[in-house]
C-alpha cells in the first residue's frame, strides 16, 4: 500500500512538468532502493545528498529532498522538510539553517550572526535566546563582566563602519542584529529584567503593572516612600539606598532559588518585590 501511495504522489509531481520524466520503475528505484545497496553506498549518498538515509523495514527516504528536486517541486506536495520523506513516522525536527547569500547550511553557518563560508551578516534568528547570543548558559546568576565583554565584541563586529560597503540587505540585517544585541545586553545586565525574561522563557508572562494585594508589601512601600520624602540630605538618601540594595539582592537570590525549584508563584512574588524596590531606588537617584 505504501508503495502504491508513493508512486501516485510521484506521478502528481511528474504531471506538473517535473524537470525530468519519471516512470514508475524510476520512481521506485529512486526512493526505495534495497537496504544493502544503501548501506554499501552510504558515503556516496552522504556526499551527494547530505545526511544519511533513514532505513526501516518499510522505507528509506532522503532527509533533505529539496537538494534533489528543489523547493518548487517539493512544495507541490506540501512536504515538511524537517520530517521524514514519504514516511508516516516523525523524523528529525532540528531546524536547518541556510545562509541567505551563499546557501551554506548546517555546520557551515553560525546560528546567530555570520555565515562562516561567505562571512555575510545573517538575519535575526528568533529561536536564539539572549543567553545564546552571548554564548552563556541559561542561568540567572550571570557574570556581568563576561556579559559586557561579549556585548562589546558583538558591537565591534556590527559597527556601521564595517558594513557600510555591504549591500542594502546586509546593512539592514546588521542594524537588526545590533538592535537585538543591545536589547539582549540591557535585559540580562539588570537582575529584574533578567528575572522577567527568564520567566518568559518558561512560558510565563509577568505583568509589571500588576496591582499589589499583599498588605505587608503595601505597608512597606508606603513606609519607604515616607522615608525618602522626609530624608533631609544626600547622606540620608544614600543610607536608604543601601538598604534597598540589600533588599534587592535578597529577593534576587530568592527568585533564583524559586526558579531553580520551579516554584513559579514564589518566583513571581520575588519579582513583584524587586519591581517596587527598583522603582524606589530610581526615585532616590532622581533626588540625589
Amino acid at each position: 500500500m505504501w508503495r502504491k501511495h508513493t508512486l501516485a504522489a510521484l506521478r502528481i509531481i511528474n504531471s506538473t512538468k517535473f524537470p525530468f520524466p519519471l516512470s514508475d520503475s524510476l520512481c521506485f528505484n529512486l526512493f526505495y532502493r534495497n537496504t544493502s545497496a544503501l548501506h554499501s553506498s552510504s558515503s556516496r549518498f552522504t556526499e551527494r545528498f547530505g545526511g544519511s538515509p533513514f532505513l526501516s523495514a518499510r522505507t528509506s527516504f532522503f532527509p533533505n529532498p529539496t537538494i534533489l528536486f528543489g523547493a518548487k517541486w517539493i512544495d507541490i506536495l506540501n512536504f515538511d522538510h524537517t520530517r521524514c520523506f514519504f514516511c508516516s513516522e516523525s523524523g528529525s525536527t532540528e531546524k536547518l539553517r541556510r545562509c541567505w547569500n551563499c546557501d551554506a547550511e548546517g555546520a557551515n553557518t553560525t546560528p546567530f550572526l555570520f555565515c562562516h563560508t561567505c562571512r555575510s551578516v545573517q538575519p535575526v534568528d528568533g529561536s536564539i535566546d539572549y543567553f545564546q547570543i552571548f554564548g552563556m548558559e541559561r542561568d540567572y546568576n550571570v557574570e556581568v563582566g563576561e556579559l559586557e565583554r561579549e556585548y562589546k565584541n558583538w558591537q565591534r563586529k556590527l559597527h556601521p563602519d564595517l558594513v557600510h560597503s555591504k549591500t542594502q540587505t546586509e546593512r539592514e540585517y546588521a542594524a537588526e542584529q545590533s538592535a537585538r544585541v543591545i536589547d539582549a545586553y540591557r535585559t540580562l545586565a539588570d537582575p529584574l529584567t533578567r528575572a522577567i525574561y527568564m520567566m518568559k522563557l518558561e512560558g510565563l508572562i509577568v505583568d509589571e503593572e500588576e496591582r499589589i494585594t499583599d498588605l505587608e508589601l503595601l505597608a512597606e512601600i508606603m513606609e519607604l516612600r515616607e522615608a525618602v520624602e522626609e530624608a533631609e540630605d544626600a547622606e540620608a538618601l544614600i543610607q536608604i539606598q543601601a538598604q534597598l540594595q540589600e533588599k534587592l539582592q535578597y529577593w534576587s537570590n530568592s527568585f533564583e532559588d524559586a526558579l531553580r525549584s520551579k516554584k513559579y508563584e514564589d518566583a513571581h512574588s520575588s519579582i513583584r518585590r524587586m519591581t517596587y524596590y527598583k522603582r524606589a531606588n530610581e526615585e532616590i537617584i532622581k533626588k540625589l
